[in-house]
């Protein structure tokens, strides 16, 4: 259903309130629930995790806004911890990385899909390629350090695969810069795709930098290095094409709209009735939210939001299985490389990313080591070691 973002006004700010019973919940089950009810909670954890910190970046250069910044940034803060602390404690912490690579491969891919710019969806078919290997990594690295399919995790709705390898990944950061959409031109669902985008990758760079060290294994904790880097590129890379001459408070209009145009699409999507309900009073918060700062854009930049914000909401998202748009994407660009802002075939990659990797690998590369003699198939490394 259609969703209005100028008739709907939601639940005022000062109505949006949460006790410590409220916040920290039941939380999923590892293998009832649907994997894309996981997937779900990681992109919106993800994108509430962004809005605080473009809310703190954006109170350090706008005194005025600070009072506004905070009063959200608070109730913003409480919708991160309840939608995190559905991740049950019987996730290790690389079983949820299997889950981030999911969000990752299967929410590009439907981004990609649907992007009206031939540019930008050829830029998120250039990153899905890179975290579709992360995940090939990752499973063997679960494989070998607890003896676990992936595919628990996965439900098998993603393949386990290499991708573009990931020791061919890495790139000067002069090849990790995007062309910008343009602010005045470009359709708003490419606004609300990068924001989206951007935002999940921030967060997955995050969460490898703060687990990588806590694993004993040599191996482990250099291949997290590796792709907590793999990860920076990847934020650098979509918080280019954003348009650097936003100003601040359109921005904010923007990032807003895109938490509604989410949870809009989670409330639509969502299989778990308890986790449902979630979604929609976040939307109901998130409207009030959005006319909050729409009443503050109009006031400072003596600009009609509708200037900015599409009147009704594009349709979701789709979070599902995207196998087969995947293998199509693998098949015909795995071979691209990136010179500058363009994407180009492998032998005409920039020199500066053959020098830059040259000296990165010098020494060996973690995610190969990781594979070496790994393929997945049904069960784990231990079952076929007993067999």
């Amino acid at each position: 259903m259609a969703l209005n973002l100028f008739d709907t006004r939601g639940c005022p700010l000062d109505k949006q309130r949460f006790t410590w019973r409220d916040l920290v919940q039941k939380p999923i089950s590892k293998l009832d629930d649907d994997a894309y009810t996981r997937v779900r909670i990681i992109l919106m954890n993800g994108l509430e995790m962004e809005a605080s910190r473009f809310s703190h970046s954006c109170a350090r250069m706008n005194r005025v806004l600070q009072p506004a910044l905070a009063r959200i940034r608070r109730v913003e803060q409480h919708q991160a911890t309840m939608i995190n602390w559905l991740i049950g404690a019987d996730h290790s912490p690389l079983e949820t990385t299997i889950a981030y690579e999911q969000v990752a491969i299967d929410v590009t891919a439907g981004v990609a899909l649907r992007e009206p710019d031939p540019y930008l969806a050829q830029v998120y078919r250039f990153g899905l390629l890179e975290d579709f290997d992360h995940m090939y990594r990752y499973s063997a690295l679960l494989d070998r350090l607890e003896g676990k399919d992936a595919n628990n995790i996965l439900q098998s709705y993603t393949d386990i695969l290499p991708g573009r390898p990931t020791i061919e990944e890495h790139r000067d950061p002069d090849d990790d810069l995007r062309e910008p959409y343009s602010r005045v031109a470009a359709d708003p669902l490419s606004k609300l795709h990068a924001l989206t985008i951007m935002a999940a990758e921030q967060q997955t760079h995050n969460y490898y930098m703060n687990i990588g060290p806590l694993f004993a294994d040599p191996v482990a904790r250099q291949l997290y290095a590796e792709i907590a880097s793999i990860e920076e590129q990847h934020t650098t890379q979509y918080e280019s094409i954003i348009d650097p001459d936003e100003s601040w408070l359109e921005k904010w209009l923007l990032h807003e709209a895109m938490e509604v145009y989410n949870y809009h699409g989670c409330v639509q999507q969502e299989t778990n009735p308890r986790i449902r309900a979630i979604w929609e009073r976040f939307l109901d918060y998130e409207l009030g939210q959005l006319h909050h700062v729409v009443k503050l854009f109009e006031q400072h930049e003596r600009r009609d939001a509708a200037e900015v914000l599409p009147q009704v909401l594009p349709d979701p998202i789709p979070i599902q299985s995207q196998r087969e748009f995947v293998r199509e994407v693998l098949a015909k660009e795995v071979d691209l490389r990136a010179n500058g802002s363009q994407f180009v075939d492998k032998g005409q990659e920039s020199p500066l990313s053959l020098d830059y990797r040259m000296q990165l690998n010098s020494e060996g590369s973690p995610s190969e080591l990781v594979a070496v003699g790994y393929r997945w198939t049904a069960g784990t490394e231990l079952n076929r070691n007993a067999a």
